[in-house]
């Protein structure tokens, strides 16, 4: 891309995180994005074919980096299982919100606050239903394995993951500061870890 198109691409995606936080998805105006990169509708349409595109190009790279952690830490936590080695609670969703979240909350709130009306809208429910989906094939391996894992409906499942998942993202939703999101972090890993480990048979 040549350096002046780079530059106008990088100008659009500044207006634009703004509009959308500013307004959300729904009300967001393309004219003003465009005014406010300084260029033209019909230029910025070059660039975007769509609103929807647009709040797409800003939204995936977070989805990406938490689909990234998210495969390579069911990956370790099997290999850890399955060998023996190393502490299986050395690595959980709350090192995924201290290493891929809270450094990139804004990206997680125009995700999670600003998304009505896109096809991330229901992000926070995909992402619980990708987590239920995932412990209920490792609870098995977990049990021949040795483990006393307690027997637990689907249902019941999604109930417990859709308050600790919740419980994780509220920092990023209600825009807490980068301490306070950290003190409440530690809460939610001392208030949940003891259940999901009774459950698992830790």
């Amino acid at each position: 891309m040549p350096r002046d198109k780079r530059e106008s691409h990088e100008r659009i995606l500044t207006a634009a995180r703004e509009e959308f936080m500013a307004q959300g998805f729904g009300n967001a105006s393309l004219r003003r994005i465009a005014a406010a990169a300084g260029l033209t509708a019909a230029a910025l349409y070059r660039h975007f074919e769509s609103k929807e595109a647009l709040f797409a190009a800003l939204a995936d790279p977070a989805v990406q980096a938490l689909n990234d952690w998210l495969e390579s830490h069911i990956a370790r936590c099997t290999e850890r299982l399955l060998s023996g080695e190393g502490d299986l609670w050395q690595d959980t969703e709350i090192g995924m919100m201290r290493q891929v979240v809270y450094p990139r909350m804004e990206d997680y709130r125009l995700l999670l606050s600003r998304a009505q009306g896109t096809r991330y809208e229901t992000f926070l429910h995909d992402l619980v239903e990708y987590h239920q989906a995932k412990m209920l094939e490792f609870l098995p391996l977990l049990r021949r394995q040795g483990y006393d894992v307690r027997k637990i409906e689907p249902k019941e499942l999604h109930l417990f993951l859709s308050a600790y998942t919740t419980a994780l993202f509220e920092p990023v939703i209600h825009d807490y500061t980068m301490e306070e999101a950290l003190h409440c972090l530690d809460a939610v890993e001392e208030f949940f870890m003891p259940g999901w480990q009774r459950i698992m048979g830790f």
